[in-house]
């Protein structure tokens, strides 16, 4: 295990200095010094830390930083470190804001600048924190280690799902001495990745997401065979429904196919959120409701996908792939919506390899002075653009329309602007895509004229449209012509009730054409496609499934 990180995190480039000179001075012989100019940089520093399994002992954060000051990053950081030590640097006209921070937000001290010397100024207030972490010290991660290609698509779907459920691993590459060593050590040969090695031992040659989830600590079985409420997809809509039942008391299990936070859970940062004016990370927001639902006391399975949903009297059956199934009072559907696979000739066979549905965050370091393109113009690959172009040389934003004025939020329209890395490319397609053991070459289309040109790159990330995950549900539910779940008043025609609705009332207002069960979210026809309401929706679920228990 590498040696406990010390981060420090300051907008001026001399303190900066000065603070990792003093404390590799005196503590790098035991301690790894990490440096960063800004709260953003220094959280997604301690993300890759925590990914790789590793600890971090002390946080120190300049107060005066923009966008994002030393409190709001100490505060975000307890959400990965909780057992850091956290030290607020701020100058002598700012000591009420860090006495302030000592008592709201859990800040274990503050230091003065300058702190010359540091034996008598710093070096003292960083023993005692240093002598406080080890007294308590964050148990060592479990370390999973995957060995694989790098232009493998297996071996890019084990690390995608191990880092979308927020499980610490090591990546090694097959080729290299480490990686080989693991390979020869378990019988198998490069042929045979992605290679998992569990913290216990165990090693998984090419494993499912089923036999995976199990090795490395997901729970997906039920431990109850009839529960109040189950919902289905653990996106926002899906989280916020498992936080309200089971904060409510019902028996809640949640139960998702792949990981938490579905689309929003891959956003780098959402600035819109209500109650998070720098901004939140999909997968800080998804880890916080999660933890939230769960010390509520419901339940989450992963990789299990739902395949039918019946009616039986009072309860509802949800079936499984594996031929197993569970019943409950009520239902919350928020299995969300999916991107729409881009039809041009040579993607399918790259998918993976280069081309990229949603944010592969697991990718973004590997494209560090690289070119790389986005096909999209909404949100998503609005936020995707930016996050991006913190590591490549430059972003290129592949859409349909004149601008995007029609498809974005405008702060991130100007966020973009701003950006001088990231170039808009208007009336731009995909027509083609070329490589052979992984993506090298795109064919950019004009639709207007067919006019073509060729561009060199390794990465494209395709952000388009929304398709509802509906497929399953067959004739169980009414569902639009585009398969969204209809709901509500949008089930009366001609102020009829849908067919074989028994109830004597109307539908409530997120209620299905099937008594007791719910759509939140963006699965729900006619929806507002954000984060805050499909939280709501979920939230509010809840509140129509008590009416509807109480009724029985």
């Amino acid at each position: 295990m590498p040696n406990p990180a010390i981060l420090t995190v300051d907008d001026d480039p001399a303190v900066s200095r000065a603070v990792s000179r003093d404390l590799r001075r005196r503590y790098g012989d035991r301690y790894r010094v990490v440096r960063a100019d800004s709260g953003d940089n220094a959280l997604e520093a301690l993300r890759e830390i925590k990914l790789r399994g590793e600890q971090v002992a002390v946080l120190l954060a300049d107060y005066r930083m923009p966008h994002m000051n030393g409190i709001q990053f100490l505060e975000s950081a307890m959400d990965l470190f909780p057992l850091a030590r956290r030290v607020l640097l701020t100058a002598y006209a700012d000591t009420d804001a860090a006495i302030d921070a000592i008592n709201l937000v859990d800040v274990d001290h503050y230091l003065l600048k300058p702190w010359n010397p540091p034996e008598e100024k710093l070096y003292p207030v960083v023993d005692s924190m240093l002598d406080a972490w080890r007294a308590s010290p964050e148990p060592p991660a479990s370390e999973v280690r995957v060995v694989g290609h790098r232009w493998s698509a297996p071996s890019f779907a084990v690390r995608d799902f191990l880092a979308r459920n927020l499980v610490p691993y090591r990546w090694l590459l097959a080729d290299e001495p480490e990686g080989g060593r693991l390979l020869a050590a378990a019988g198998l040969t490069a042929d045979d990745v992605p290679l998992v090695l569990t913290s216990d031992g165990k090693t998984l040659a090419a494993p499912n997401e089923a036999d995976l989830a199990v090795h490395v600590g997901l729970t997906t079985t039920p431990s109850l065979e009839f529960y109040d409420l189950v919902v289905v997809g653990a996106g926002p809509a899906g989280l916020g429904a498992a936080v309200y039942g089971a904060s409510e008391g019902l028996r809640t299990v949640l139960v998702e196919q792949r990981a938490t936070g579905g689309q929003a859970g891959q956003s780098s940062r959402i600035e819109n959120y209500l109650g998070f004016p720098d901004g939140v990370s999909g997968a800080q927001l998804t880890d916080r409701a999660r933890r939230q639902a769960l010390r509520f006391g419901a339940e989450l399975l992963t990789t299990r996908e739902a395949i039918g949903l019946e009616s039986g009297g009072t309860s509802r059956l949800l079936r499984f792939g594996d031929g197993t199934s569970i019943a409950a009072h009520a239902v919350v559907l928020a299995t969300g919506v999916s991107y729409r696979m881009l039809d041009a000739p040579g993607l399918d066979e790259l998918t993976g390899r280069g081309v990229f549905y949603g944010s592969a965050s697991t990718e973004a370091p590997s494209c560090f002075e690289q070119d790389v393109y986005i096909v999209g113009g909404a949100n998503s690959a609005g936020q995707a653009a930016v996050h991006f172009a913190r590591y490549a040389s430059r972003v290129h934003m592949l859409i349909r329309g004149a601008d995007l004025r029609h498809s974005m939020s405008s702060y991130l329209i100007q966020q973009i602007e701003a950006i001088g890395n990231i170039t808009v490319w208007p009336h731009s397609e995909v027509a083609e895509a070329h490589g052979d053991e992984h993506l090298e070459r795109l064919t950019v289309r004009d639709p207007r004229s067919g006019e073509t040109r060729d561009v060199d790159t390794s990465w494209l990330f395709i952000f388009i449209g929304a398709e509802p995950r509906t497929g399953w549900l067959d004739d169980a539910v009414l569902r639009d012509r585009l398969g969204f779940v209809l709901t509500g008043p949008d089930l009366l025609c001609e102020g009829k009730r849908p067919p074989g609705w028994t109830l004597p009332r109307d539908p409530y207002h997120l209620e299905s054409s099937m008594p007791g069960v719910f759509a939140a979210g963006d699965v729900r026809a006619a929806s507002v496609k954000r984060v805050a309401s499909a939280v709501g929706e979920g939230a509010m679920a809840v509140s129509l499934i008590h009416r509807y228990l109480e009724a029985q």
